[in-house]
């Protein structure tokens, strides 16, 4: 018996849901990069709260090595990775077992200390510069010799209710596979001897999905775009509220790398593309957010009412790749339209995955750009 507890769910929730419903085992899955730090959570409060439940560790953002080195470490008792679904009822199986559990652990125990000690090693091999140093290797630009290009606009716009169809030719389909376990470049996925033909069958039926999402508006895409005047300031980025820049908005603020690279390797930051503050010359800064989720809710609802589990993670997944297409989508008309830095831009899709455009879109959480 499987009890699922839904995203986003509090250490609290998940430990005291654990303890009520008498559960054997607790699972975590995370998405996205935050889910790593809150994983290390979780098992530091199970060894507060004195809790020897195994621990599996899952999902796209998580690996062998930070389970090794960040969560197993937080307590005594398993903690194991599992890399995909179909190796969670083995996993669960010698974990129970009460012939095979002691054995298990302990390879398993041998198996993450080998890790660490490589890790650890590898880590012994890197040589970083004092941050004064790296801020004397950064990138170079002759900001007299560059104008940059000034937006269409200055401040925030807001795109409502955005037409999906315009975002289908946008989605990157190898994410989508990824999602059920189907690991493989798409088209190349078809061909598989072994997924192949399961691959094509979920292809098929997400075009049905996608089609009825379309027509039917099962949910909506919305956007918030911006653009601002800004200057760096050492490491920093100063937004400003017009384009007198006498006036700071907000200052964000980005790390710089510190490896000790070779002399003709820079040490980036965020901040050495944008013009220095005391160059005179004015640059600008644009962010957006994008989401293709809304009215989702309803539909989940009624498909979790029929036991329909399928369609219930398929539209999730469709949503999910409708985002981050939205955000390909918009990218693409900031760079030819809205700051308008390469109108001429033309590019095919398999070249926009491949980030062949001018321009970057860092998203918050990075390490090159801390939330």
């Amino acid at each position: 018996e499987v009890i699922d507890i839904g995203v986003m769910q509090p250490c609290d929730k998940i430990l005291k849901t654990a303890v009520e419903k008498n559960c054997d085992i607790i699972g975590l899955s995370g998405l996205i990069t935050p889910s790593l730090d809150e994983m290390v959570h979780v098992a530091t409060e199970m060894k507060r709260q004195g809790m020897a439940h195994p621990l599996l560790i899952g999902g796209a953002t998580t690996s062998k090595v930070h389970t090794a080195v960040k969560i197993s470490p937080q307590r005594e008792e398993p903690v194991v990775y599992v890399p995909d679904a179909s190796r969670v009822v083995g996993v669960i199986s010698k974990l129970l077992s009460e012939d095979n559990h002691d054995g298990y652990v302990n390879e398993l125990k041998s198996e993450y200390d080998t890790v660490r000690e490589i890790q650890a090693a590898k880590k012994g091999r890197t040589k970083w510069l004092a941050l004064e140093q790296a801020r004397a290797h950064k990138y170079p630009t002759d900001w007299h010799n560059r104008q940059p290009v000034k937006p269409s606009f200055l401040g925030i716009k807001t795109l409502k209710n955005y037409p999906l169809d315009k975002l289908v030719d946008r989605i990157d389909w190898t994410p989508f596979f990824a999602t059920w376990e189907l690991n493989g470049f798409y088209p190349e996925i078809f061909e598989d001897e072994t997924i192949g033909s399961e691959a094509k069958k979920l292809y098929d039926e997400a075009q049905v999905m996608l089609k009825q999402m379309i027509e039917r508006r099962m949910v909506q895409a919305n956007a918030v775009i911006g653009f601002f005047p800004a200057n760096s300031v050492g490491d920093d980025v100063e937004i400003y509220t017009d384009e007198t820049r006498s006036e700071v908005r907000m200052t964000i603020h980005f790390l710089r790398q510190q490896m000790d690279k070779p002399t003709a390797t820079p040490n980036l930051c965020l901040a050495d593309f944008i013009a220095p503050k005391e160059s005179g010359v004015a640059d600008y800064i644009g962010g957006f957010a994008v989401t293709a989720g809304h009215g989702i809710e309803p539909h989940l609802a009624k498909f979790e009412a029929d036991h329909d589990d399928y369609k219930s993670i398929l539209l999730k997944a469709l949503a999910d790749r409708c985002a981050e297409a939205f955000a390909e989508h918009l990218h693409e008309r900031v760079r030819k339209e809205f700051w308008g830095y390469n109108p001429n831009e033309a590019l095919a899709n398999d070249d926009l995955i491949l980030e062949k455009y001018q321009g970057i879109r860092p998203a918050p959480g990075y390490p090159a750009c801390p939330d």
